[in-house]
């Protein structure tokens, strides 16, 4: 559908009537998709994807483009019909039910607001269509002007406002129809960097503030980390790992996980003494946890996530464990800080990440790289 062309129409599906059969006796509350998996063609957009979203929990779907997220979040909201599996919200199945049966609201990233009615108009709209008392609506529409801190600009043109503002209003018009859900689709991707980071702010504030559900959908790996309660990581329509951001960070189960979320050096090994916990990179055999080495088998190949800011330089002939040696190749300044590239003998290359006020060595320089054994984690 053309999203400029109807915009009325299309908001119509976004925010719903509330109508959902069934909600005053369900006892299940959150949101519950269970093999979830569509087809176009012989592609596979998404692959038997089952999560669990509970009541009032911000969820991100984080992935690179292609990878599903989308899909998936349109078919929750049901612009996109599921091939195989179900999908509840708050105990009741919804995939035969349109979008305006689902008590959900969507923001898209072009927000979609109608270009010919003022700030206050967008945001009664979805309240107009419930066919709400004109008092009501007046106070949720006061209300929501203060949430969305818009106060003062309900009588403006949506075209007299900012981008920011207007991704406020688009916000506000979904919330304001109390969603029992609401999908977010890289609704802040046409903002600048700053403004990006003020609105990340600005939605986990409300978020929390209402008590409402969020499920919501990115490519960037700095905003899922910094507003989500779990982090759904897709990868070719299926979900790697679904944890809080901390474990995603810290604990990624698989190397894609490692090298997507945040910057993982992934250092191929080889398994060596899977009982001492010994593993060979780069000629030299080292140690790694031995938690970590439980179920190896000597002789497989493995690879080692290190992250680039536990990685630790020491000039030649300084101490450093586990005192692999290489040669600096590149020192990238970022201000607050630097990202250091070493290369080893033949092809392999590790980052280091260094705080601000840390002395950086020169290219071509001889280096001593280490890191903490409690830094290594094992990926697939």
């Amino acid at each position: 559908m053309d999203n400029q062309a109807e915009p009325e129409l299309l908001v119509v599906n976004m925010i719903g009537t509330g109508i959902t059969a069934g909600r005053d006796v369900a006892p299940e509350k959150g949101v519950r998709v269970d093999g979830v998996t569509k087809r176009y063609g012989s592609s596979t957009a998404v692959d038997n994807v089952s999560i669990s979203i509970e009541p009032g929990e911000f969820v991100t779907l984080l992935g690179p483009s292609g990878c599903g997220k989308s899909t998936l979040l349109r078919m929750i909201s049901g612009f996109v019909i599921p091939d195989d599996g179900d999908i509840r919200i708050d105990g009741q199945s919804v995939v035969a039910l349109p979008p305006f049966k689902r008590n959900t609201a969507m923001v898209f990233q072009d927000y979609a607001l109608f270009p010919h009615r003022t700030v206050a108009q967008n945001l009664a709209f979805g309240l107009r269509m419930r066919r709400l008392p004109r008092p009501e609506i007046e106070r949720r529409v006061d209300r929501m002007l203060e949430m969305i801190e818009l106060r003062g600009l309900g009588e403006r043109s949506t075209d007299q406002i900012s981008g920011g503002q207007a991704q406020r209003v688009a916000l506000g018009r979904a919330l304001i129809v109390e969603p029992a859900l609401l999908l977010l689709d890289e609704p802040l991707g046409a903002l600048d960097l700053k403004l990006r980071r003020q609105m990340q702010a600005e939605l986990k504030r409300i978020q929390r503030e209402m008590k409402l559900t969020f499920l919501y959908v990115t490519h960037d790996q700095e905003e899922a980390l910094t507003m989500s309660d779990r982090i759904a990581v897709m990868r070719a329509g299926r979900v790697e790992q679904y944890a809080a951001p901390s474990e995603i960070y810290n604990n990624p189960t698989t190397a894609f996980v490692a090298d997507f979320v945040g910057e993982a050096n992934l250092l191929p090994a080889v398994v060596a003494e899977p009982s001492s916990g010994l593993v060979v990179v780069a000629g030299r055999k080292l140690r790694i946890p031995p938690e970590q080495a439980r179920g190896l088998v000597a002789g497989s190949s493995v690879s080692l996530a290190i992250r680039s800011e536990a990685v630790q330089l020491a000039p030649p002939g300084a101490s450093v464990e586990p005192g692999l040696a290489g040669t600096v190749e590149e020192v990238l300044f970022a201000g607050s800080t630097a990202k250091v590239i070493v290369r080893f003998e033949g092809e392999l290359t590790l980052i280091a990440t260094l705080g601000a006020g840390t002395p950086l060595p020169e290219r071509g320089q001889q280096v001593g790289v280490g890191w903490r054994e409690a830094d290594i984690r094992i990926v697939t």
